[in-house]
């Protein structure tokens, strides 16, 4: 029986350890959290954080893995990345790593394999905007190089909110610095990529829709994208020159782009699966596609055969609600019977505050469908969301 180690033991790696144990293989977890909700579904439990490089180093060696992957999640990458190389497991080098959790290394990697991109500054300090303000073109982004689910990310519009906007970043990032870049404008993608012995497939490219400026939070997803031929072209093959930038040699990518005027850039590059579903859920109803189990064969050495089994269209849609205390929520059943709704999952729960949507665990919930074509699975959620009530009681200041 092969071994198996999953790097985080929360909600989002549930897809992974399921999927590993009807594989019929021996499945650990790591997490900091006893009480993480995959725990119990798992053979095996290690009470590491899942950002503790030697810890989980340690725990892949005395469990004798034969494959360590994580789902949707960027920083224990690293620990992922540094067990598997002192191990001689398949995997991503821990160089890679770095460069796929640090925003700044990201992009002076991009730019020096030619990959398209915004233009940047990084700073370590706040002080370092004297150094770069008199360059900066507005409008554009700051945001942490070292988080993700859009935390700490700001539009800047004028020089007047740089400096404000810039200690945002700081304060909502890990420990490293801030990048400030280029406002790209036009329509956003992902790209849903497997990597196997350095032959890079294209699983997905798929539309995404944000709350927009001033946090970008995404609210929605479908797939295939409806961009057109020549545009997708152009997107898969600036996904594939950045895949390889970073030297993602096996296993899965998600890589964000803009389509400009000028053509597609890139925002920034995941080495592992997306998260929002997108992977999980709409990549399996839209192609076929089990990407979970694709991830963990080639984790654990194997060679499987990549293709859709189908064409489909998929999509997630976010529920919006008015910021307050959540009430109660009617239709959600009525709902569910719906043509081609897949699922509705509510993340917040009657009693919960809700605020407003700043990053991506202020989300309250989502609606997924599945339809003949891309177009038709949005309107699926949409008619889902219109026949549910959130119903919501305004806080006053002091609760």
């Amino acid at each position: 029986m092969k071994r198996l180690l999953i790097i985080g033991a929360s909600i989002l790696q549930l897809p992974a350890i399921e999927t590993a144990k009807k594989m019929g293989l021996y499945v650990g977890v790591a997490d900091f959290d006893p009480a993480a909700a995959g725990i119990p579904y798992a053979d095996q439990y290690f009470n590491i954080s899942t950002i503790d490089e030697e810890g989980i180093y340690q725990a892949a060696k005395e469990m004798e893995a034969d494959g360590i992957m994580t789902l949707a999640t960027d920083m224990p990458m690293r620990s992922v990345a540094y067990a598997s190389q002192r191990l001689g497991l398949v995997g991503i080098s821990y160089d890679t790593a770095i460069k796929a959790t640090d925003k700044g290394e990201m992009i002076k990697a991009f730019e020096a394999a030619g990959v398209e991109h915004p233009w940047y500054f990084i700073l370590t300090d706040i002080r370092d905007l004297e150094h770069v303000a008199d360059n900066i073109i507005y409008p554009c982004i700051s945001k942490p190089v070292d988080n993700a689910g859009s935390r700490g990310v700001m539009l800047i519009k004028c020089r007047e909110e740089l400096k404000e906007a810039v200690r945002y970043s700081f304060a909502n990032g890990r420990r490293g610095g801030v990048i400030i870049e280029e406002y790209l404008q036009g329509s956003e993608v992902s790209v849903e990529v497997m990597a196997l012995e350095g032959d890079i497939h294209i699983l997905q490219v798929t539309d995404k829709m944000t709350t927009g400026a001033p946090h970008f939070v995404e609210m929605g997803h479908s797939q295939p994208s409806c961009l057109g031929k020549k545009a997708v072209d152009s997107i898969k093959d600036l996904a594939v020159r950045a895949v390889k930038s970073l030297g993602i040699y096996n296993g899965p990518a998600h890589v964000e782009i803009m389509l400009t005027e000028a053509g597609p850039r890139l925002i920034e590059l995941g080495a592992r699966m997306g998260g929002d579903c997108i992977t999980t859920h709409l990549v399996p109803l839209s192609t076929g596609i089990d990407m979970v189990e694709l991830a963990i064969r080639i984790s654990l050495g194997e060679k499987p055969d990549i293709g859709p089994a189908y064409e489909k269209g998929s999509a997630i849609r976010y529920f919006k609600a008015m910021p307050g205390k959540m009430k109660k929520v009617s239709g959600i059943e009525d709902a569910k019977k719906l043509y081609g709704i897949y699922q509705i999952t509510l993340i917040k729960k009657p009693g919960d505050v809700i605020g407003e949507i700043g990053s991506s665990v202020d989300r309250i919930g989502y609606v997924i469908s599945q339809a003949d074509n891309a177009e038709s699975a949005v309107r699926c959620c949409e008619r889902a969301i219109e026949g549910i009530t959130i119903t919501v009681e305004e806080q006053s200041e002091n609760g």
